[in-house]
């Protein structure tokens, strides 16, 4: 899926953070004063191209959407292509609260640049639906969330850490978002199990959520630029998502 960025405003921003700057990539209309912002959070590759096309599809429909490189302190993700690998050297190594300021400094900015901070959510991949959950549980402010396949308790793979000690499901009492989550159901990390775990945690909290577990489909099933991809159910989440963002005041109007 490519995604053009005719009638698009798009390119890189540096967002002022506590300690500094870091990168996104911003892609927003090109006609209009104030849009929707969308908070589009990357897998452990980075703001890579698929991730700024996710970015223009969500423009073309009148959001602004950015993607902040979380990881920019840790170093460069394009030079380490396999997810163990990047996992240990990096993003293992960043911690929770750093990407929660972080991201309240990048709704700080949009707010300041044509964004409507009436109007902001939140959708990421893999690392990043971690982060919906956990940035969720952080800003109530936000309108909606939408977790694609992001971890939400420990596993051998992934277990908690000094800078990452706790987990989703650890949080879900402050939980005041409705977040959506797509996961699939042959995901061997983020196993179906553990994601029934976190739906009965957020029902027993009366925390409005919507998980789907697409049976055929393994993780990372909505990148389109990746043997992982499976077609029919990213095609039957991506309308699911702009529904919840639109029935929860997300969306442009």
């Amino acid at each position: 899926i490519h995604t053009d960025d005719k009638g698009l405003v798009v390119g890189e921003v540096d967002i002022p953070v506590a300690d500094g700057q870091i990168p996104a990539y911003r892609a927003m209309p090109e006609k209009g004063k104030k849009f929707p912002v969308v908070l589009v959070i990357h897998e452990i590759f980075g703001v890579h191209e698929w991730i700024q096309d996710v970015c223009r599809r969500f423009a073309k429909l009148g959001y602004m959407a950015i993607a902040p490189a979380l990881y920019s302190r840790q170093g460069d993700v394009h030079h380490l292509p396999d997810p163990p690998t990047l996992q240990r050297t990096i993003f293992s190594k960043i911690p929770d609260t750093q990407v929660n300021t972080d991201l309240d400094s990048t709704l700080d900015w949009a707010a300041k640049n044509h964004g409507d901070a009436k109007k902001v959510s939140i959708t990421g991949f893999c690392w990043g639906g971690r982060v919906v959950w956990m940035y969720s549980e952080h800003n109530p402010q936000l309108k909606a969330g939408a977790a694609w396949y992001g971890r939400v308790s420990s596993s051998p793979n992934s277990p908690v850490n000094p800078v990452q000690p706790t987990n989703p499901i650890d949080h879900v009492k402050d939980l005041k978002v409705p977040i959506i989550g797509f996961y699939g159901g042959k995901d061997t990390g983020i196993t179906p199990d553990q994601v029934n775990k976190m739906k009965d945690a957020l029902n027993a909290e009366h925390k409005t959520n919507d998980i789907n577990i697409y049976p055929d489909a393994g993780h990372g099933f909505f990148a389109d630029y990746r043997d992982s991809y499976n077609k029919q159910a990213a095609e039957d989440a991506w309308p699911m998502l702009l529904a919840w963002f639109k029935k929860y005041g997300a969306a442009p109007s």
